[in-house]
């Protein structure tokens, strides 16, 4: 693929827009997540772990469902990629599991902090096992979208932390399974459909925390309005986000996709302020500007300099 070629040798790839907004697509309806969670535990008794394993287990049985009815081809996987497809979906499983205890140990919005680390581990791993570019953009984008996190998430949210030892380790597995799922997708895909690798991946994953309900609370029996927001949660901040996320990894560099997915946070304040009434500060709202500024600087494409030439050579013989 392009993206892929002009990566390995060394040069600065052209940034294919379908990719950005597929990406930004999955960014904003992750960005619902919070919202859906919150209002399904406000309504019933459940563990983070026992949400995350049905969560799951409910996205893996629809899909299969869908693609055995729509796309029975599409179940079907080549097996230089299964290793790809396990590795993924372990890891995918696995960064629930650090993400939902991190939450539970450091607070949601420290845990958001930390998982801003997963562009940066992306973007370095991406340079030294695959030779994508390391470019200034990326560089300065990682930057700004911590910052805009950091300033989202309150100023004082780093002051004011009380991390364990246990919450420290959990929150540096946060990112590094989430970079480690995204690296692992963007292996898995070869010629399969995006909903192929997304399929197989969740069914890993809810084999991972299969084991880790003997140790949660489960939510049984479920409400109706429990289950309503359940439902909305697997639609909107799942069925709708992963698939177009992992196409936006077919068409983007890993190091890319990564850094645009943190736009996750700007959406999410934009929610908060719209959706839950809530009132944004002066510096959180500086802080969402902050990042969506970080993605349009790694999206903007200066034109290539042979094109400007062409163009200043055909300018001057109108003259």
């Amino acid at each position: 693929m392009p993206n892929d070629a002009a990566s390995q040798s060394g040069a600065s790839p052209r940034i294919d827009p379908v990719g950005v907004l597929a990406v930004l697509v999955a960014s904003a309806s992750w960005g619902t997540s919070g919202i859906f969670v919150k209002l399904v535990t406000l309504e019933g008794e459940v563990s983070a772990l026992a949400l995350a394993f049905w969560r799951d287990l409910t996205t893996f049985t629809v899909l299969v469902l869908l693609l055995a009815v729509l796309r029975p081809a599409w179940l079907r996987i080549r097996g230089t990629k299964i290793r790809w497809l396990v590795a993924m979906g372990a890891s995918l499983g696995a960064f629930h599991v650090f993400w939902n205890l991190a939450v539970m140990l450091n607070g949601a919005a420290v845990a958001t902090v930390q998982q801003t680390g997963m562009p940066a581990i992306v973007t370095v791993v991406a340079w030294l096992l695959w030779g994508e570019s390391l470019t200034w953009k990326k560089v300065v984008a990682i930057l700004l979208t911590f910052a805009g996190t950091v300033l989202v998430s309150g100023l004082d949210v780093l002051g004011e932390a009380q991390l364990s030892l246990g919450g420290l380790l959990i929150g540096m597995g946060t990112p590094i399974t989430y970079a480690l799922w995204t690296l692992f997708a963007k292996k898995a895909q070869g010629d399969h459909n995006p909903m192929t690798t997304v399929t197989y991946a969740f069914g890993v994953a809810t084999l991972v925390l299969l084991p880790l309900q003997v140790f949660a609370e489960q939510p049984f029996p479920v409400s109706g309005t429990t289950l309503l927001w359940f439902g909305a949660l697997i639609a909107f901040s799942t069925l709708l986000s992963f698939p177009t996320y992992t196409l936006g990894l077919r068409r983007l560099p890993a190091s890319v996709a990564g850094i645009l997915a943190m736009s996750e946070i700007a959406f999410v304040a934009f929610y908060a302020m719209v959706l839950m009434g809530e009132r944004l500060s002066a510096s959180q709202m500086m802080g969402a500007t902050v990042v969506i500024v970080g993605v349009l600087i790694l999206s903007w494409q200066a034109r290539p300099a042979k094109k400007v030439k062409e163009e200043a050579s055909a300018h001057q013989a109108r003259r």
